[in-house]
């Protein structure tokens, strides 16, 4: 199955290419109008694509830093550990007319599921495109939790690959801005 190339996002005010076999969650269950998540159709991986208020008080890494804590706050982690933050170059975007610096994180977080009290490591990527012309920070996050012993990887499942770090670069990368509106009168 190829990736979707276009997929409207936030009412077509943008779009990206979507990696294969990617689930719009807003399908199954209510998803806050700020954001966009996705799940795979065989695995717990998920992204989300999120218009944040601009975080001006940080800049540089430290934003990167900053949302990536503040996200593992809002999922109570009861672990949160950043292994590496580096910027994005912003010839690489598509967004890269309007972003005013960009950044990656890799980084871990310690979460329990929903109902569940034991917490497992997920491993997080988040992307930080910073657009201060429409006073937002633009939040992708690609959680990877760890392999869910009961995936069965049986002749079925194996045309479906887990999600890889290409994949969600490829998102970051494809994401275009469509219709500034989305920000309101500027």
């Amino acid at each position: 199955m190829e990736p979707t190339r276009d997929y409207p996002l936030f009412g077509g005010a943008f779009s990206a290419t979507l990696p294969p076999g990617a689930i719009d969650i807003s399908d199954l269950r209510p998803v806050p109008d700020n954001q966009e998540v996705f799940c795979h159709r065989m695995t717990d991986q998920s992204l989300i694509v999120e218009l944040l208020e601009l975080q001006a008080h940080v800049v540089g890494e430290a934003a990167a830093r900053y949302h990536f804590e503040d996200v593992g706050g809002v999922q109570e982690a009861r672990a949160v550990q950043v292994e590496a933050v580096q910027p994005i170059p912003l010839e690489n975007l598509a967004l890269s007319g309007c972003c005013g610096e960009a950044w990656v994180l890799s980084g871990k977080q310690q979460v329990a599921k929903e109902n569940q009290q034991v917490a497992k490591d997920v491993t997080l990527h988040q992307a930080l495109l910073r657009l201060p012309q429409y006073q937002t920070d633009l939040l992708l996050t690609f959680n990877q939790p760890p392999p869910d012993n009961r995936l069965s990887l049986g002749p079925d499942n194996l045309s479906l690959p887990p999600w890889s770090l290409g994949d969600f670069e490829q998102l970051v990368t494809s994401l275009t801005l469509h219709d500034p509106n989305i920000f309101g009168p500027q």
